[in-house]
C-alpha cells in the first residue's frame, strides 16, 4: 500500500514544503495538496516548489476541476512540472466543490468532466486532442505521462470514474463504504472493456494518531462536513430512500443546515456541528496506531492501492512521524 499526504496549501508556502519533505523522509510516496485559488495559495506554483526539494514524491491536487483554468492551462501546467522533474505529477480532479462555490458558481456536470479529463491528460501526454471544435496539441511535450485520477461518490460519478480515469480518490475510509464504491468503480470499468484493476484505488480521509479521541474527534470533525456537501447534492438528486447511494453515507446529513465555506477544511469549524461522533470515527483514522493499522489493513484487502492522509489538525509533524515509525512499516512488513 502507498501513503499520501494532503495539505492546503496556507502561507508560508515553506512550511506545505518542509510537510512534504518530512512525509517523504517518513516513506509517503505521494504529496497531494488542496485546490481553491480564493481560500489557499496556488498549488501549482508550491508544487514546483516541492518538487524541487523532495527526490521521488508524485505530486499534484486533491482535487483540481474543469473550470478554475482552461484545460489547455492545466495540461500544460502539468507537462511543464513534468519536463522539470520527470513525470512526478498526478492529476486528482472532481466537478469541483469549494473553488468553485466561493467564486458563485456551480460545480460542472459529469459530462463536461469526463471530457476535461480526456483533453487534459491527451494534451499533457502529447497527443493531439480537440476543444471546442479546435485540434490542439502541445508541441513541446516528449516522453510525457500524466496519470487522471477522479474524486467520485455518486453512482454517475462512480462510473464515468471506472469508464475514463486511471484511478478514482474516494475522500472517506469507512470499509463498508468503500467497498461498496470500489466495487461499483470496477464493475463500470470492466463493462467499459477496462481491467478493472488497472484503476488504482486512492481513499483520502484525516488520520489522527493519539489516545485523547475526544480531542482527535474534534480535530477531525471538520471532514464529515465537507463531505456532507457532497451528499447533499446527491440527496438532492437521488433522493435520501432511492437504493442509488447507499443510507450510511447520505443519513447522517439530516441536521445540516447550510455550510460556511469560510472554515472550509479547518479544525473547528462551526458548520460541521452537526456531524456525530460515529461519522468522525467511521469516515477517519483515529487513536493508536495499531488502530490505524488495523483499518487500514481491512481498506488494502478491499483493494485500497493508497491511503492519503487530511493532515489538517494540531498534530501534523506528530502524525506524519507515526505513521512513517509505526504505520507505515507494519502496512509493507
Amino acid at each position: 500500500m502507498d501513503f499520501g499526504i494532503v495539505l492546503q496549501t496556507d502561507p508560508p508556502a515553506s512550511a506545505v514544503v518542509e510537510l512534504m519533505r518530512r512525509a517523504e523522509h517518513n516513506g509517503f510516496r505521494y504529496g497531494w495538496t488542496f485546490d481553491s485559488a480564493v481560500l489557499w495559495q496556488e498549488p501549482f506554483v508550491i508544487h514546483s516548489r516541492i518538487l524541487e526539494h523532495t527526490r521521488d514524491l508524485t505530486v499534484g491536487p486533491m482535487v483540481t476541476n474543469p473550470g478554475t483554468r482552461t484545460w489547455e492551462v492545466t495540461a500544460s501546467t502539468f507537462a511543464t512540472l513534468n519536463d522539470m522533474y520527470g513525470n512526478r505529477t498526478v492529476c486528482g480532479i472532481g466537478r469541483g466543490d469549494s473553488a468553485m462555490r466561493v467564486a458563485g458558481r456551480r460545480p460542472h456536470t459529469l459530462a463536461a468532466l469526463g471530457r476535461a479529463i480526456d483533453v487534459i491528460r491527451d494534451l499533457a501526454e502529447g497527443r493531439e486532442t480537440e476543444i471546442e471544435g479546435q485540434p490542439l496539441r502541445i508541441p513541446w511535450v516528449r516522453n510525457g505521462r500524466l496519470p487522471v485520477w477522479m474524486a467520485a461518490y455518486g453512482p454517475k460519478a462512480l462510473a464515468l470514474a471506472g469508464q475514463k480515469a486511471d484511478g478514482f480518490i474516494l475522500q472517506l475510509a469507512d470499509p463498508y463504504l468503500t467497498e461498496w464504491m470500489v466495487r461499483a468503480v470496477r464493475a463500470a470499468a470492466a463493462d467499459a472493456g477496462r481491467d478493472p484493476v488497472s484503476v488504482t484505488v486512492c481513499v483520502a480521509a484525516p488520520a489522527y494518531v493519539g489516545d485523547d479521541l475526544a480531542h482527535a474527534r474534534e480535530q477531525c470533525r471538520w471532514f464529515g462536513g465537507m463531505v456532507g456537501n457532497h451528499v447533499a447534492d446527491l440527496v438532492s438528486r437521488y433522493g435520501e430512500h432511492s437504493g442509488m447511494v447507499p443510507e450510511a453515507l447520505t443519513a447522517y446529513i439530516k441536521e445540516r443546515h447550510g455550510y460556511d465555506y469560510g472554515h472550509h477544511g479547518r479544525a473547528g469549524n462551526p458548520s460541521a456541528d452537526f456531524v456525530p461522533d460515529e461519522i468522525v470515527d467511521r469516515f477517519c483514522l483515529l487513536g493508536p496506531p495499531r488502530a490505524h493499522v488495523d483499518r487500514l489493513r481491512a481498506l488494502r484487502d478491499l483493494g485500497v492501492d493508497q491511503f492519503a492522509v487530511y493532515a489538517m489538525h494540531d498534530a501534523k509533524e506528530a502524525t506524519i512521524d507515526a505513521y512513517g515509525a509505526e504505520v507505515l512499516p507494519a502496512l509493507n512488513a
